[in-house]
């Protein structure tokens, strides 16, 4: 597998981790042993979720970046990351919070982000 795509699935996995643990808690009070959780317990179960996340991100980012060897320099590095957490977390809240909707300016952001990575990535 090379490592552009390892780098990609690796960042899929991390990004999807870092998104339950920053907006799942959200959701604690419809889980019946988390109902009366306080803040403080949101955040150490949020930790242990995001560490889940680092133990992905390192190593997407150590496989992926150009100073080891990777295909991605810094910068396009980033930006692939920014936009699957972007992507992410659209189906994350499509899907989970359903008062939220995706609207035209959403959709007119992600077509600027394309753009970003079209710039990018030209040589």
């Amino acid at each position: 597998m090379s490592r552009s795509i390892q780098t990609i699935l690796l960042l899929v996995a991390s990004n999807t981790f870092m998104t339950i643990a920053w907006y799942g808690h959200l959701r604690f009070r419809e889980i019946s042993f988390l109902k009366n959780t306080g803040m403080m317990t949101a955040i150490l179960i949020s930790w242990l979720i995001a560490f889940l996340e680092y133990c992905l991100m390192v190593p997407a980012n150590k496989i992926g970046a150009s100073v080891n060897g990777g295909p991605f320099d810094m910068w396009q590095l980033k930006l692939v990351q920014e936009v699957i957490s972007l992507s992410i977390f659209v189906v994350f809240t499509l899907v989970f919070f359903k008062t939220d909707t995706f609207r035209w300016n959403h959709a007119v952001g992600f077509a600027l982000l394309l753009g970003a990575i079209y710039f990018f990535f030209k040589k």
